[in-house]
């Protein structure tokens, strides 16, 4: 998936983000738990991150009943996952219930 600005605001990005999954539970999704399920926004510079700490404030305190553990943190090195990931639900479509398949239904975000 490649980000384009001119296609959705970041801001819009992120809001997608967070209503597409539970971001209040610790180093978990769903039943998979482990650092690897953690909630994380990574940002390109000052700009994003300020954005990702404002959105997430703001879900925090307008959408979620418990506190948000995603962190935003600066993106570094990037690794793909293991080719037998890939695409991982058309490989495996009775396997595993993602959020992905269903957007939460949250008011919009106060400015």
């Amino acid at each position: 998936m490649t980000y384009d600005p001119s296609v959705v605001s970041y801001r819009s990005l992120l809001e997608f983000f967070y209503r597409m999954h539970d971001a209040t539970t610790l180093n978990r999704q769903g039943p998979d738990v482990g650092t690897q399920y953690r909630s994380v926004i990574f940002t390109h510079g000052d700009e994003q991150e300020k954005i990702a700490h404002d959105v997430t404030e703001k879900v925090s305190k307008e959408w979620f009943k418990q506190p948000v553990s995603t962190v935003v943190v600066p993106a570094g090195q990037w690794w793909d996952a293991e080719e037998y990931h890939q695409l991982y639900l058309n490989k495996n479509p009775e396997g595993y219930e993602c959020p992905a398949h269903f957007v939460r239904n949250f008011p919009p975000l106060s400015e």
